[in-house]
């Protein structure tokens, strides 16, 4: 099991990295940053998918993409039920926990109902990396934007926040993001926030951001933070492009 310091990537990265059509898929360089942060030489990663309901292809898709990889694949589902039978045995033996994107409040009310919370926090705590997109990475912050409720994008204050911050995902791709993460820091409703574009993540080491990392040039992160007058700021936070 991992020893290392509290470790969450959070990011707007797919499980595949960007590339030409014509080109085999390959998984995303975030899984190597994951791995070198937990001291792994051949990873155990375990996939957590609820903020999609544990969906049957996504699982699938998962595992073909890793298959013949250096990451030893596992996976949790709690729909209809737990697919192990001792889910903290399982999750504390660990390298990195990666969670999916979906519906980051479906995701979080059904993670309280079985207690997932407090065995992820022991695991957070043991060194066991943890990371997630989109749903999975606003899911250990304060909270942020979400279509959790319908395709008009509304605020999100329930998150586990490990991570005092705001999360904006998806920034530069989906029209909504950007404007509503403003009215949300600006309003007080959120707190400071950093963003993510498509291709980008967060890497923080306990609740301090070391540096912002992406699989493609081109993208950034972003700060937003409520001025005294109650003006909204954001600031760029330049990634470090993954090989």
């Amino acid at each position: 099991m991992p020893a290392n310091e509290p470790t969450i990537l959070a990011t707007s990265m797919g499980i595949f990295a960007p590339g030409r059509a014509s080109q085999p898929r390959r998984i995303n360089p975030v899984f190597d940053l994951a791995a070198d942060l937990a001291g792994a030489v051949e990873p155990r990663i375990c996939f957590l998918d609820q903020a999609q309901g544990d969906q049957p292809a996504t699982l699938t898709r998962v595992y073909e993409g890793f298959a013949g990889s250096r990451f030893r694949m596992s996976h949790l589902a709690l729909f209809p039920m737990p697919n192990v039978e001792d889910v903290r045995a399982h999750l504390r033996a660990q390298d990195v926990i990666w969670v999916g994107g979906g519906s980051v409040a479906n995701l979080l009310a059904v993670w309280r109902v079985h207690g997932l919370g407090e065995i992820l926090r022991e695991c957070w705590e043991a060194g066991v990396v943890l990371g997630g997109v989109s749903a999975g990475s606003i899911c250990w912050h304060a909270g942020g934007a979400t279509d959790s409720y319908g395709t008009t994008l509304r605020g999100f204050t329930d998150g586990l926040g490990w991570l005092p911050y705001g999360n904006g995902v998806h920034y530069d791709s989906e029209d909504q993001r950007r404007p509503l993460m403003h009215r949300l820091v600006g309003d007080g409703t959120l707190p400071t926030s950093r963003c993510t574009d498509d291709g980008v993540g967060l890497l923080y080491r306990g609740e301090r951001l070391v540096e912002a990392v992406a699989d493609r040039p081109g993208v950034s992160a972003y700060e937003v933070s409520r001025g005294p007058d109650g003006s909204v700021r954001e600031t760029p936070i330049g990634p470090r492009l993954l090989g």
